[in-house]
């Protein structure tokens, strides 16, 4: 019977249909997992970047704009999945993996939507804080200008082809 504390061995990751998995089986390429419970759940690692869900000139605006106060150096998938857990707590699971040192990545999330809800779920959160920082510019053009743009905007169309039109093959995303 495994004993608390012992490296390498755990009571597992509880998910949020209650099914239990290894947080550490999980591999660096997996976006998401088809669990016994019956459906898919994506999966995200500390190390997964940002651009997996918007592109890179977005990424870089939100690390010059928003400044962190954790252990993270800059804005990325760390905070973009906490935001994900704030809004749907019962919806994502997470481990703590830094311990285990062949595995590469520090964090995991688990959560019980699809890769591509996720996906829609992480833009959506992600235009909500740029379009709260928005809302305390100064400028009056610039708010405007971000309204209409959202008023243009359409998640479900922008998702699927970013989704389609990405690969995924380092760390640095580029158009395929």
């Amino acid at each position: 019977m495994p004993e608390p504390g012992v490296p390498g061995e755990s009571d597992g990751l509880e998910l949020p249909c209650g099914e239990t998995v290894e947080p550490t089986d999980f591999d660096l390429g997996m976006r998401e997992f088809r669990c016994s419970c019956g459906e898919t759940h994506a999966i995200v690692t500390d190390v997964h970047p940002l651009a997996r869900f918007v592109p890179e000139f977005l990424v870089d605006t939100l690390r010059e704009t928003v400044t962190t106060e954790d252990d993270f150096e800059e804005f990325g998938m760390p905070h973009a999945m906490a935001m994900v857990g704030e809004e749907f707590p019962e919806k994502v699971a997470s481990a703590d993996c830094s311990t285990e040192g062949s595995v590469g990545y520090s964090l995991v999330w688990v959560t019980s939507f699809d890769s591509r809800r996720l996906h829609g779920v992480v833009v959506e959160l992600l235009l909500e804080l740029m379009d709260h920082a928005i809302s305390h510019a100064d400028d009056d053009t610039i708010a405007a200008e971000f309204e209409q743009y959202m008023a243009e905007f359409d998640l479900e169309t922008f998702v699927d082809l970013y989704r389609d039109e990405r690969e995924f093959e380092s760390e640095h995303d580029s158009a395929v």
